[in-house]
């Protein structure tokens, strides 16, 4: 990852196997079943190791806070939590059945977390049934749970790892292989390629459409986590400014991040979609460049020919506006759609 060993100089994790295992990088106890532990300890690692995100070591810190993150969703999650164990020798025959391999509900959650009260329940449900909302939604315009405890919640009930993005660091080639237009429709944030799956971030539960894109997009299946909707729409509004990454760029059958090998002399064929339709926003943006061109289109020539007697003052004129709408003409046909 580094000329430092930065598992040792950043971590304090001794030398021995590296990468070192989930557990052993977010300083838990093996086996750590509780979530909430997990996540304060990667909560207190991930803000250590970004003091170390500048200069030489901005790379090899990048790198490193996801690994954090891809260890923090695996130990979060029920289904892969139990799986990994089970790869590292964890015996589940005689082991207590841990407090998140119980299904609960969105309300049941937060009584468990003493954020909302049992007393409360019935309330909650009538408000929301009487108003179409979710139950994330109902207890968030109550007032009762802010957004990020109600959508832990959910995460829960839907047996899905919840992630701050505030935390997490998409990378540009997994960002690049999904566009603008998808991710809007979806509302979700692909993160970034984990043991064969694509981690995306999502706002709500994730439907079938969206794990189709992805596997069509990507050749691999999608791992969803569940995020605050705002976070999720300020993300988007950050990575994917209007006009950017609205076509999604060729993904080989390699993994997102890894260049692809070199072929024969011939050039892969991948490919594309369609470019989305452009926003308002962004087509009256185009046409006020479009004008821009075409008045430099129109003043240059007429400042080239006034300088020569050659050419009448009428010709002159002719040749000016006709380069105008020459220009004109290709920019509505190209860039103003």
């Amino acid at each position: 990852m580094a000329d430092i060993d930065v598992y040792k100089e950043w971590l304090g994790i001794p030398e021995g196997d590296r990468p070192p295992d989930h557990y052993t990088l977010l300083r838990l106890v093996m086996f750590e079943d509780s979530p909430d532990k997990v996540r304060g300890n990667y909560r207190k690692l991930n803000a250590h190791i970004r003091k170390f995100a500048t200069g030489q070591y901005l790379k090899p810190s990048q790198e490193l806070l996801n690994e954090l993150a891809k260890a923090m969703l695996c130990l979060t999650d029920p289904e892969a939590k139990r799986e990994y164990d089970a790869s590292h020798g964890r015996d589940f025959s005689d082991s207590p059945k841990a407090a998140h391999d119980e299904t609960v509900n969105t309300l049941q959650f937060l009584v468990s977390k003493d954020v909302i009260k049992r007393g409360q329940v019935d309330e909650i449900e009538h408000f929301a049934d009487a108003r179409g909302l979710t139950h994330r939604d109902a207890v968030v315009q109550m007032k009762l749970a802010n957004a990020a405890q109600a959508t832990q919640a959910l995460a829960a009930e839907l047996r899905l790892s919840y992630v701050d993005l505030q935390d997490m660091l998409p990378e540009d080639d997994v960002l690049d292989g999904l566009p603008r237009s998808v991710v809007k429709r979806h509302t979700c944030l692909p993160l970034f390629e984990d043991n064969g799956q694509l981690l995306v971030a999502c706002a709500h539960e994730p439907t079938p459409d969206l794990e189709d894109e992805v596997r069509l997009r990507f050749g691999m299946s999608m791992r969803p986590v569940l995020a605050v909707p705002r976070q999720v729409n300020q993300a988007i509004a950050k990575y994917y400014a209007p006009g950017s990454r609205t076509e999604a760029a060729p993904v080989s059958s390699e993994k997102p991040g890894k260049k692809a090998g070199k072929g024969k002399g011939k050039k892969d064929k991948v490919a594309r979609e369609p470019s989305a339709p452009l926003t308002d926003e962004e087509r009256v943006n185009r046409r006020n460049i479009s004008l821009i061109a075409i008045c430099w289109s129109v003043l240059v020539p007429m400042v080239a020919l006034s300088l020569t007697t050659e050419l009448s003052g009428l010709l002159r004129f002719a040749v000016s506006f006709g380069s105008g709408a020459v220009v004109a003409g290709v920019l509505k046909a190209s860039y103003w759609k």
